[in-house]
């Protein structure tokens, strides 16, 4: 296979600060690596001293002359006022025939679906700039493509898009996300940079899941070591404490493997200790409503535009309803109708007595950019109260990974993930039955979004969600919502039953799932004031299975009903028997539900 670049034992600082050292890999024609680490560790870094746009502190970096890098960082530098075909047309004008590169820009412009090349980059959405940045990369051909946070301001199906685009292309790429299901989809190899390894990263062969199962092997191996290190340290110091004073040659052996013994457990102490993440932790009112807000028959039109229309839905504790749709859709205009900011131009939105919501604004304007990191997270003082408990800013400060010098540093100063930190931070001070929860996942690493996820698995009020991170979207979700921004909704029990809807065609079901899933009778809720929140969350999940579940029988019942399938005999087994096992399905959930429903009284 073709060696496209590798590095040998490159090392880069900020100042006396480390990003990473001694880190040596190589890259090959069409491998596919998916590069995460936490916020501050040099991903982005990295992908530029690849470019040749910064340079190591030491080592080298070796690259095949026949090779071909392009490079896509997270932000463009457009003019707005160039259209998009000079754009594009400036890419490759100097290499190609007017004719042929026309025919190129038309090719890739067709997967990316640009309305009108004469437009100018001002009109262009931020997800719009997002697909003009990687058509013009791709019309490069790139061997190795380096791309910074590709989904960024991509919508859902922005973000399919370029899953699908990127699988069909024959280049190889490195990408810096932290999108997991992205990742999931779209890589072969995986590489993490964290202190916590020893050598600075961790790379595996596969797929995002395969590289969890390897990286927990690793992590349990390494507190092993620990444990392992610390027995042996604890015997040697006994020894030491009776040596008899007439140091021998072996005696004075022994005593130099301690030394030695006593730094490696100090090494591996720190790097383990490396491991801690954020302390998320949102604090409920704990409500015993069973409706905390209801709409009916809300309708909302902006700029001329119908979003939502006729929408009835209820939040009950213990569940959270994820909102889907295109930019510009609506979803942030359904929050702000639910939030109150916003009166619907039909409907109404009844609200549970001293109702309390707590909102996370994509935009983050509740953060004075001006202000610094302690009045940010402590406005008032040099404390703050968490669960009737007063706690020194320092400390809280400490528990979001934050260090006592960026205390006096302004809000402005600090990345988008530190930015996000603080909101949330700031949000788990307000007691809630409600969370509003507008993009919160922007600029977060991996292992923040794991802490985020565990914590409002745990919230007993109700979410609402709005994310492009289809992990979590797919974890949390009793229920989806999907705005087509021209009035239109739908609910959907999983992430799984919207795709399957969307690429469902009419010739095979005269209904989708979503209407077959509205004319059945829901499992009955009882004794629902008996239930724990985990209890009633777990019951929740369980009627969207069963919903699902029997959605996807009905489909398989109306296949079997079709006139030509007796022509087709092989398709005819094969289809009675995913009936069959899909009746066995439903009953086992059934039986779930009973065991739970009847353990909860």
């Amino acid at each position: 296979m073709t060696l496209l670049i590798s590095t040998q034992s490159i090392h880069k600082s900020y100042g006396a600060i480390p990003l990473f050292s001694d880190i040596s890999f190589s890259i090959f024609a069409q491998e596919r690596l998916g590069l995460i680490g936490p916020n501050g560790s040099g991903k982005s870094t990295l992908l530029k001293i690849l470019m040749g746009l910064e340079a190591s502190d030491s080592g080298k970096i070796t690259q095949n002359s026949a090779a071909k890098l392009v490079y896509l960082p997270q932000e463009d530098s457009f003019s707005s006022e160039d259209t998009l075909q000079q754009i594009l047309f400036g890419a490759l004008s100097d290499v190609l025939e007017p004719a042929e590169l026309q025919y190129r820009i038309w090719e890739v412009t067709g997967e990316a679906l640009f309305p009108d090349l004469a437009q100018h980059v001002k009109a262009l959405s931020g997800g719009w700039r997002k697909r003009l940045s990687l058509v013009q990369a791709l019309l490069q051909e790139p061997d190795l493509l380096l791309m910074d946070e590709p989904t960024n301001h991509l919508d859902l199906e922005g973000i399919l898009w370029l899953e699908a685009l990127l699988k069909k292309k024959p280049f190889g790429f490195i990408l810096v996300s932290h999108d997991r299901y992205f990742l999931e989809n779209t890589v072969n190899t995986v590489m993490e940079l964290n202190k916590v390894y020893p050598e600075g990263y961790f790379k595996t062969s596969g797929n995002y899941s395969h590289f969890l199962e390897k990286r927990d092997l690793f992590i349990e191996g390494q507190i092993r070591k620990e444990q392992s290190l610390s027995n042996q340290m604890r015997r040697e110091q006994e020894w030491l404490q009776r040596m008899p004073k007439a140091r021998s040659t072996k005696a004075q052996y022994r005593i130099d493997k301690a030394t030695q013994l006593k730094s490696d457990l100090q090494k591996i102490k720190a790097s383990n200790a490396q491991t801690k993440k954020a302390g998320i932790d949102f604090e409920a009112t704990h409500r015993k409503t069973r409706a905390l807000l209801e709409t009916q028959h809300l309708s909302m039109t902006r700029n001329g535009r119908v979003l939502i229309k006729d929408l009835s839905l209820i939040l009950s504790p213990g569940t959270c309803l994820g909102l889907m749709g295109k930019n510009g859709s609506g979803k942030s205009t359904l929050m702000s109708l639910l939030a109150g900011t916003l009166s619907p131009d039909a409907g109404s939105v009844e609200r549970a007595d001293h109702l309390r919501m707590v909102l996370f604004d994509q935009k983050r304007e509740q953060l004075n950019q001006k202000e610094t990191l302690m009045r940010a997270l402590s406005p008032t003082g040099d404390h703050v109260f968490y669960k009737g408990s007063s706690v020194h800013v320092a400390s809280w400060a400490k528990r979001f990974l934050f260090t006592n010098n960026q205390l006096q540093q302004p809000v402005s100063s600090l990345s988008g993930g530190e930015q996000a930190r603080v909101l949330i931070a700031n949000l788990m001070l307000q007691p809630a039955d409600i969370l509003l929860l507008d993009e919160p996942t922007n600029d977060l690493d991996i292992p923040t979004l794991e802490v985020l996820e565990d914590s409002l698995s745990e919230f007993s009020g109700a979410i609402v969600l709005i994310t492009h991170d289809r992990y979590l979207l797919d974890r949390l979700s009793d229920r989806l919502l999907y705005l087509d921004g021209n009035g239109k909704t739908e609910f959907f029990a999983d992430y799984a039953q919207w795709q399957h809807a969307i690429s469902a065609t009419p010739a095979r079901a005269e209904i989708t799932i979503s209407e077959s899933i509205s004319t059945k009778e829901k499992p009955p809720n009882k004794n629902l004031t008996k239930t724990t929140q985990n209890t009633q969350r777990e019951l929740n999940r369980l009627h969207s299975k069963i919903q699902k579940a029997e959605a996807e029988l009905e489909l398989l019942e109306q296949q079997l009903q079709q006139e030509d399938m007796v022509s087709y005999p092989e398709r005819l087994m094969a289809i009675c028997s995913q009936i069959e096992n899909k009746r066995n399905d439903i009953e086992q959930l059934y039986q779930q539900w009973a065991e739970l429903d009847s353990n909860s009284r």
